[in-house]
This record gives structure tokens, sequence and C-alpha cells, in this order.
């Protein structure tokens, strides 16, 4: 099982994703699309993946923005769901 500094480090990784295809995650719990579970689940994804320095080269490349995740974003189907105003 993944350490607590791994879980953190996804946790800003899932967080930074989010914000950076205009995603507020905290938003989308309380308008209920998201629920904690959601959150957790998605942080826990992240820990999977073997990208993470391409994911924190991406993120600063698209630090202004973005419109969808990239390819390699174990979370990127989460991701589309919510910017469409699906419930996840």
């Amino acid at each position: 099982m993944p350490e607590t500094a791994t879980f953190r480090r996804h946790a800003v990784l899932v967080d930074r994703m989010a914000n950076a295809i205009g995603i507020d995650l905290e938003e989308k719990v309380m308008e209920g699309q998201l629920d904690f579970n959601g959150v957790s689940d998605a942080v826990l994804n992240c820990t999977g993946c073997c990208c993470t320095g391409a994911c924190e080269i991406w993120l600063e490349a698209f630090a202004g923005g973005a419109d969808a995740p990239p390819p390699i974003c174990r979370n990127r189907e989460l991701f589309e769901r919510l910017k469409a105003g699906k419930r996840a």
C-alpha cells in the first residue's frame, strides 16, 4: 500500500490536474457531482501511475490552463465527465 507521502503527492497532482482543466473538485463535491469517495478513488488511481514525472512536466507546461488532461492521465475519463457536467 502506498505511503502517506505518496498519497499526499498524488492528491496534489489530482488537484493540480483538475485545476489545470478548469475543474474545482471542492465545488463539484458541494454540487453533488462528485462525492468524497470519488476524490479518494481518483487519488488512489493516480498512485498507480508510473508517469508522475511526465504529469508534473505537463502541469508546468499547461499552468495557464488546458481543455483536457493528457492522454496519460489515469483520471482522464473522470475529469471529462466532471467537465461535461455529468455525475462521476
